[in-house]
């Protein structure tokens, strides 16, 4: 096993759902999207995202898309318009998770 950035073979969408964040993290074949699976756990995702994510992490599996979405909540300070973060509606969230180091054969 070696340790490589998830951005090393995955791209990334994020955005604002109320007072959480939603990241949607996608792959190009089925062996990386077992990959993301086994390694983007909840749990790893909310350590990930400690210093800004205070409440629950939720995992959508899209196996049709080669994808994983995730609902970020309580990380937006308020949301867009009550906010004082300087990105309240989540748009680099996505990049942040793509700095994640995963064990990769």
């Amino acid at each position: 096993m070696t340790k490589r950035k998830l951005g090393d073979f995955a791209e990334a969408r994020s955005g604002d759902k109320g007072d959480g964040s939603n990241v949607g993290v996608f792959v190009r074949t089925a062996a990386d999207y077992e990959l993301i699976r086994r390694e983007l756990t909840v749990e790893r995702v909310k350590r990930h995202f400690a210093a800004i994510c205070k409440g629950e992490v939720e995992r959508y599996e899209a196996p049709n898309l080669l994808a994983l979405n995730f609902i970020l909540h309580d990380s937006l300070g308020g949301g867009g318009s009550e906010s004082l973060k300087s990105d309240a509606q989540g748009k680099t969230h996505g990049l942040a998770l793509l700095q994640m180091e995963i064990d990769v054969p």
